[in-house]
């Protein structure tokens, strides 16, 4: 299985799941939850999620999910920046940890820069990673400058937006985490509105593969080293879809192809964010 390693040694699955507008529906809870479950089975381990997502209601679903699986499962949740503080973020991550009926993570994000000193926020996860309330500790939407500042080793990863219809951090971004050794997490990582999988070139790529378009833009992101893709899927097929991307590999015509139809950057541009 295609995995990336994490500094200290963690090793994961170069794709998880997603859990972005999760919680937000009752009558979907059960849908959403069995989705997590076979992502589980099918080797998608590691979940992604936050605080933000559906207020809690997103953490709540995790939870009933990885219930009984937890020792099989690398979860993922963020802080909103209103709670980063010294005092906010061990409130919110107990809160968190409540609702996914877990003791511990293992990576707790920034979901983006706030009012507060990165300073701040860093010596709070350190302290909860002392305390054995997180694993390890990094953060989302964060550009070359931010990680610059924060200037911190102890920084597992970088949660940003990317795909093929958006390259902008391959110009710094990616090169610097990969010359850090740190992996760079995807999100959105087959487009937005579908816009990206009714693509003419992408579709015969993967007509030619016998595969989705989705199965060709995910195994076109983690062909890149250290780089985590998290789809979000609830349907039964999208899941097998995401994790048979895990073994497709992508030949030199195919990237030309998905080259000249998305082109990579040829400048610095401004992190886009969602």
């Amino acid at each position: 299985m295609n995995e990336v390693v994490f500094a200290d040694g963690a090793r994961v699955p170069a794709i998880g799941q997603g859990t972005w507008r999760m919680g937000e529906d009752s009558l979907a809870r059960k849908r959403e939850v069995a989705a997590l479950r076979e992502g589980i089975e099918r080797g998608l381990t590691l979940i992604d999620t936050a605080e933000m997502y559906g207020e809690g209601g997103a953490e709540d679903v995790v939870g009933d999910a990885i219930d009984g699986l937890r020792d099989n499962v690398f979860l993922v949740s963020k802080v909103y920046p209103h709670n980063a503080s010294r005092l906010g973020i061990p409130a919110a991550c107990e809160r968190s940890l409540r609702r996914l009926g877990t003791d511990y993570l293992d990576l707790y994000l920034l979901h983006w820069r706030g009012q507060y000193p990165l300073e701040e926020t860093v010596d709070a996860f350190e302290r909860l990673r002392e305390e054995g309330k997180i694993r390890r500790w990094g953060v989302s939407n964060f550009d070359l400058d931010d990680m610059s500042e924060l200037n911190q080793s102890a920084c597992a990863t970088n949660q940003v937006q990317y795909s093929l219809e958006e390259r902008g951090v391959e110009w710094d971004m990616l090169p610097w985490c990969q010359q850090q050794r740190m992996p760079l997490m995807a999100y959105c990582p087959i487009g937005q509105g579908g816009a990206l999988l009714r693509n003419r070139v992408l579709r015969e790529v993967a007509e030619r593969h016998g595969a989705t378009p989705a199965r060709v833009a995910l195994a076109w992101l983690i062909r890149q080293p250290g780089v985590i893709a998290i789809p979000k899927a609830v349907d039964g097929l999208h899941i097998r879809d995401n994790a048979a991307a895990l073994e497709l590999r992508l030949d030199a015509d195919d990237l030309a192809r998905l080259d000249q139809a998305f082109p990579p950057p040829s400048r610095k541009r401004h992190l886009a964010v969602v």
